[in-house]
Formats: structure tokens, C-alpha cells, sequence
């Protein structure tokens, strides 16, 4: 089973004194694609103003610029941690057990933009780079798109995905039953459903963290919606190869 997340814009400062080593990050054969990025991003920051008009920064983010510069050594952290915001907040990394992010290293991935696919312990420096980024001549979704598919063909068992749409423009995932999106919806009065906007990110790390904690692999989506409602989630089948994880109406008028 893997669960394909989102990354997020804001990352996390610090971390080991071990620098980014592109052939350790899960998908190896991805390497070439990363090395390319990496040193078109390393060489746009030579350029601050072309950096923060291309990454779409306003003049309090300028920092992001340095990040970038200095990305090939600076200290690392698994991406579980290194990413922070909505999704992130609620899955709270920190507070895993050793044997729960474990799992989370064997079941958990990541969509960078930068890096493509990586795991959940894979170990990332701090950077910034959006799907919607526009690096001169390089657009990201002819760059990754072919390249990240492959890769997640070729996964076995049920895949989750849970990105937002501007990564699954990065990746598509395969067209099999067992490859499954996760829409974060609230139902209405007539029985209809909606989607959620800011509370769906909450919704996606909590979900993402009850699964970890669970610890055990699903190998089909029906074998995740009988164990959803005893996790305390109201998951449904969606529109082909889609499930709807329904947020009380409630809720999400309050967090939405």
C-alpha cells in the first residue's frame, strides 16, 4: 500500500549535518530528473529576482532564495518532518512511535516538486519549488510527468492519493481499480455532497495519521472502507477510482 500526499510550500528549518544525496531517495531512477532541477534551481538563485518572480515570492520571502542557493549542502531531515502546513500539522510526524514511522518509511510518499515521489523517511534539505513554479525552459510538467507515471505504475497494491491536482498534473497516477483518490467532501441537507476547501487539508493528514497508526497495508479500496468506519471515518465510494472521506457539515462550516 502506498499513501501519496501533497507536499507543502513551507518547510521546516534545520536539521542533520548530512547533505542531499539524490541516489538515496526512494525511486533512484528518478536521479537524473532530480540532478536536472537542482542545478537549474541552484542556478536561478544566482539571480534573486528572476528566483522570486519564477517561484512567484514576495519581497518578505526572499530568503527562499538562499535556501535554494545553498540546497546541495545543506543539513537534511526525513521529508515527514521536514514539511510543515495544514496537512502536515495534523499528522503530526513528531509524535509517531519508531515503529510508526517506520511504516510510515515503507507506505508514505511524498509529491515534490522538486525531488518527484520521495518517502516519508527520505532525508531532504529545506527549498522551495511549487508545482506551479515556472523555471526558464524547464516546464515541470513535461519534466515529470512521463518519468513520475512510470514509477507509479510500476508500485504494487493499493495506492492512495491524496495530492491536489496541480501535483497529479506532475504524475499521474496508474488508471487501475486499486489506485483510488481521496476526495474530502461534507454532505447537505438533500443528501447531496461538496467538496471542502481549507478543512480538506486537516481531514487528509488526520486520515493519513489513523492509517499509520494503524499499521497495516490495505490491499483494496474495499478492504479500506471496512476499516474506515471503525477508525472513526465516514469513507465512501466516490466516482470511479475515487473514494469520499465525508466531513460532518458542521465541522467543516467551522474549520473550513
Amino acid at each position: 500500500m502506498l499513501i501519496l500526499l501533497p507536499p507543502s510550500e513551507t518547510k521546516r528549518h534545520g536539521g542533520i549535518e548530512l547533505p542531499l544525496d539524490l541516489q538515496s531517495l526512494t525511486y533512484p531512477s528518478l536521479g537524473p530528473k532530480r540532478r536536472v532541477l537542482v542545478r537549474a534551481l541552484q542556478s536561478l538563485a544566482k539571480h534573486p529576482d528572476a528566483m522570486m518572480s519564477a517561484l512567484r515570492l514576495g519581497r518578505t520571502q526572499s530568503a527562499e532564495v538562499e535556501r535554494n542557493r545553498v540546497l546541495s549542502s545543506a543539513a537534511t531531515m526525513p521529508a515527514i518532518d521536514r514539511y510543515t502546513g495544514v496537512v502536515y500539522d495534523a499528522l503530526d510526524a513528531a509524535s509517531l512511535s519508531p515503529l510508526e514511522r517506520d511504516w510510515a518509511g515503507r507506505n508514505v510518499l511524498v509529491h515534490s516538486a522538486l525531488f518527484g515521489p520521495v518517502g516519508a523517511l527520505d532525508l531532504l534539505p529545506a527549498y522551495r519549488l511549487s508545482c506551479d513554479s515556472r523555471l526558464p525552459e524547464l516546464p515541470l510538467k513535461k519534466h515529470w510527468a512521463g518519468a513520475v507515471g512510470c514509477v507509479l505504475a510500476g508500485s504494487a497494491g493499493l495506492l492512495l492519493d491524496l495530492r491536489s491536482n496541480g501535483y497529479v498534473a506532475l504524475g499521474p497516477a496508474p488508471v487501475r481499480p486499486d489506485a483510488v483518490f481521496l476526495r474530502v467532501v461534507t454532505e447537505t441537507a438533500d443528501g447531496q455532497t461538496r467538496a471542502v476547501n481549507h478543512f480538506n487539508k486537516t481531514a487528509k493528514g488526520n486520515f493519513t495519521r489513523a492509517l499509520i497508526r494503524h499499521g497495516r497495508s490495505f490491499d483494496t479500496a474495499v478492504e479500506l472502507l471496512d476499516w474506515a468506519p471503525g477508525a472513526g471515518f465516514d469513507l465512501r465510494p466516490g466516482a470511479v477510482r475515487e473514494l469520499n472521506l465525508v466531513v460532518a457539515a458542521e465541522v467543516a462550516a467551522t474549520l473550513g
